[in-house]
């Protein structure tokens, strides 16, 4: 049976976290996630990145923090999506199902990083 000690969680939260992070950087930057390339709408998705930012520099990277700050990146994420497919925005170049499994994509990296993070402060 695979143990996971709370140091080996915190690092692979840290690097899922991190690589989702850069990932939904260079999409929204460079292929555009709403839209095509250079659609405004990408814009929101600072909004994700910037509270990753401000939550790890809060949380000062401390496991339980993290954990709530990578729910609130996931939280976003997904409330972009919602705005976006009410809005019908990114069309004709991005349709629904796109937008919704791309983000959905990032839903779930974020909440799995989330997850390890909450394993991380639990583990004794």
């Amino acid at each position: 049976m695979l143990t996971c000690t709370n140091k080996t969680a915190h690092k692979l939260a840290i690097g899922g976290s991190l690589v989702a992070t850069l990932m939904l950087i260079w999409l929204s930057l460079g292929v555009g996630i709403i839209g095509e390339d250079g659609d405004p709408a990408n814009r929101m998705y600072f909004m994700v990145v910037a509270i990753g930012i401000i939550g790890a520099i809060i949380t000062r990277l401390r496991s339980s923090g993290m954990a709530r700050v990578l729910l609130a990146m996931a939280f976003v994420q997904a409330l972009i999506a919602a705005i976006a497919m009410f809005a019908k925005m990114g069309l004709p170049y991005s349709g629904p199902l796109e937008i919704l499994l791309l983000n959905g994509f990032f839903v779930v990296a974020f909440v799995g990083a989330a997850w390890l993070f909450r394993r991380a402060a639990s583990v004794g």
